[in-house]
Order: C-alpha cells, then structure tokens, then sequence
C-alpha cells in the first residue's frame, strides 16, 4: 500500500470457538501486514489468548490493535478455552458492538457467521459500514452445501445410508443421508449472513479449488477474496507455539523425538477441539495403530501420546510444528477446515475421519478431488452433543494407516501430489493469487469515499 496515503481501517470481530478465533485473526494480522489497521475485537478473556502475538506484531511495526467490548463484571461469552460449540450465544456483545462502530466508524468490519446477530445489528446502523462475512470454510463444502440446499437430492434416496450425487459440481460429489449437517438441513430457510454483505473473505487459496472457487463467485453469485491459508503467516516458531491455547509441554522434547525417526515414517493423529471419541473408539484406535506398526503421535483429546509417552497437551499452534517436521508423512484428521488447511500446507497426505460441521464435505474434497487421502471409514456425521460410540473398526484403522503410510505406489502418488499442492500454497501468500486477492480488498477501500466520525 502506498505508505503516503491514510490506512484502511479493519475491524475483525472473531467468534469465541478457537477453530473460528484463529484463523480470523491471523486474517486480521495478515491484512496488518499488507498495511491496514486491523483492531481485533473481543472480550477481556478471549483476549488474553493472542495478546502476545499480536504485541509482537506491533513491535515488528504493524498497526493491529486488540478492542475489548466491556461487559458487566465477571461476565464473559462462553468458555475461554476456545471449546465454545458453534450453538454458543453471544448476543451480549450486540450493544458494546454497536456503540464502538458507530464511535469509531471503520472502513468495514469482518465478523464471523456464527456471531448470528452480527448481520442485523450492523446493517441497521445510522452510518454505512460494509460489511464482509468469515464463515470459517472453503469454496467446496460451500458449494455442496447450497447445491445440497437448492436440489435436494437426498430426498431422492430411500435410506440414510443410499449414496446419491450432488448436481451442478465441477466434479462428481457422492454423499450418503447420514453424512449430512443435520443443523443445516434445518436452517435452510434462514437468512444468511451474506446477505445484504459486501461479500466473504476466505481461507483457501484459488490453486486449492479452483473449479469451486469460480463455482461460488459466478454460479453462486458471491463476490469473495480467498487469501489464505493464514496459517503460514506464522513465520516463526514463538507465532506457532503460542498459536492457540497455552502450553503445557515440553515442545522441544516431541520435536527431539521426532528428529530420531526416518523421514515420513511418523503418522500425526489429531480429531481438533471438539470432537468427543468414545472410549470404545479410542481402543478401536489404539488396536489398529499398534497393528500397522507405524510410528506415531496422537493427540486424545487433552493427552499427548507419543508411542506410549502420555501427558496433557493444551495447544493447538503446537499442530504446525508437528506437521512441518520431515519424518512426519501423514495425518489423520476430522477433516476441520484449518487442520486440512494445515495439512495441505505442510505436504502431509491424510487419513480422512469426518465427524460434525461440514467435515464430510471437506473429506471429499482431500480424496475425491484433491486425492492426497485415504477415508477410514466414517459415515454417521454427529452434532457436538450427540453421544460418541465406536463407528469404526481396528481393521479399519489398520488398513488407512498401511495404505497412507505403507510406501506402496498409491501412497507415493498421494505424498507427491501433496507436496506440489503444499508448494503452490506457500506461493499462494508469498505474492501469489491470496496475496493478490488481499492487496486487490484493501485497494477497493482505499478508493472508497471516508464518512468521517
């Protein structure tokens, strides 16, 4: 940006859930860096979890700023350990909300779906802000989703468990009943917070999907700019550490155990922050693992266990560092979009193990038409507080785990297709098309008239 003219002033309002929280702000720092002034909204709580990021980013000379709406005392929005289900109401910030915009009157403000409410309140201001949504997904599991919406093919099929294909895609997209958001299927008639948007910002980057990123704009009609993945704007090791929840393990220690094992022969294992296994289903696991005879690290839950090594690990930045190691060689994931960003990211193929929000869709994305995965077996999608049984199988686990990790021609085709993929992501923000794409958004504002406060 030219240095001379006055900055594009950024408000990004975050959700309180971390799977949302992180990757906004990392937008957030990322649009600093191009030369805007990000302010990250948030309560005094949920602060506290990236103020350390960020004071480094204004010590490197980046104007971003952190607002804290205040609230009555000891009063705070769900959890603050970034396990807050996308149900969470955070209604209570709509006044504070409301009061700073019309106080500071931005430029726009980025805020996320889940914020419900959010579209309402800023659409109803006295003064215009524009408005542009984060919904936290990609362009495919969008594209399913309002094709799913729009034709309603699994109204044609005579039993959950019946595949049907979604019309319109680029690629031909198999589903079944039973993998289907139950929550979106409910809401269908709502209002999106699209709507009435001046569009939607997105972590992906075109080269990911690029049929279904021009799918979204022209087909669907949405003006979007795709500028991640923002994880990689965490260039040092202190950014991915502290990216996420506290530390409470010895980094340094799983890294030396990593360095003693051969290049890709450590299998990463991690279901996110959410996800509630079964006991059942962790010894399904845990039997299936010690079958393949594979190295691994598998994140249960709050426990970090490295081939018999158990101890609570909080974080969640700590993933990166993991992934980035050269023995690790793949990854078996819920399929949560920032993990699969993550993974692509790194040049780790994976294992895909779907359970809730759009991980279905993102599954068939990694196999069907990325192909740098193997499915587990997975087919009952489950809402957060649905009870966890054991879905799947050790001979299951044991056969996705060879078959990633085994070295057989497949597996060598998947890791070569993931490293390019890998390769044109890091290309994608070092001056590529998501660096573009965030140069060409703040532009716009820059040639947009300043209604002054």
């Amino acid at each position: 940006m030219d240095s001379k003219s006055p900055r594009v002033e950024m408000f990004f309002f975050p959700y309180v859930g971390g799977g949302h929280q992180i990757p906004m702000i990392d937008i957030a720092r990322m649009f600093a860096a191009h030369g805007a002034k990000s302010t990250i909204i948030s309560t005094p709580k949920h602060a506290l979890s990236f103020q350390t990021t960020i004071l480094r980013d204004q010590q490197s000379g980046h104007q971003i700023f952190i607002q804290t709406l205040q609230l009555s005392v000891n009063v705070d929005i769900a959890d603050t350990d970034m396990s807050a289900p996308p149900q969470t109401d955070t209604s209570l910030l709509q006044e504070p909300l409301k009061s700073l915009l019309l106080q500071r009157r931005p430029d726009c403000i980025v805020h996320d779906m889940f914020h419900r409410w959010a579209a309402d309140v800023i659409d109803n201001l006295e003064v215009d802000i524009p408005r542009i949504v984060f919904n936290g997904n990609g362009c495919f599991s969008n594209c399913a989703r309002e094709n799913i919406t729009k034709f309603k093919p699994h109204e044609m099929v005579g039993s959950d468990y019946e595949p049907f294909v979604i019309p319109g895609l680029p690629d031909r997209i198999e589903l079944t009943r039973s993998q289907l958001p139950v929550l979106r299927l409910r809401q269908q008639h709502m209002r999106k917070p699209e709507d009435k948007s001046l569009g939607v910002v997105v972590n992906s980057f075109y080269e990911l999907e690029p049929a279904y990123a021009e799918y979204f704009k022209k087909e669907l009609g949405n003006r979007a700019w795709l500028v991640g993945p923002v994880s990689l704007y965490n260039r040092n090791i202190a950014d991915k550490v502290e990216r996420g929840k506290e530390a409470s393990i010895d980094a340094q220690g799983v890294l030396s155990w990593l360095d003693s094992k051969e290049p890709h022969s450590v299998l990463y294992i991690s279901f996110g922050n959410l996800a509630r296994l079964a006991p059942e289903q962790l010894l399904e696991i845990a039997h299936g693992l010690q079958a393949s005879n594979q190295p691994f690290i598998w994140v249960i839950g709050k426990v970090f266990k490295a081939e018999g090594k158990e101890e609570e690990m909080k974080k969640t930045g700590f993933q990166l560092l993991i992934l980035e190691h050269a023995s690790v060689g793949g990854f078996m994931t819920h399929c949560g979009w920032n993990s699969t960003l993550e993974g692509v990211s790194c040049s780790v193929p994976m294992i895909t193990w779907p359970i809730s929000a759009e991980q279905f869709y993102n599954e068939k994305l990694i196999t069907d038409v990325l192909k740098i995965g193997v499915k587990v077996g997975s087919v009952d999608w489950l809402s957060w507080n649905m009870e966890p049984r054991a879905a799947v199988g050790r001979e299951k686990v044991e056969a996705a785990v060879k078959r990633l990790m085994g070295g057989g021609e497949e597996a060598v085709e998947m890791r070569t297709k993931a490293r390019q993929i890998g390769e044109m992501a890091n290309r994608a923000v070092e001056g590529g098309s998501s660096y573009k794409d965030a140069v060409a958004l703040l532009k716009e504002f820059k040639a947009r008239p300043k209604t002054d406060p």
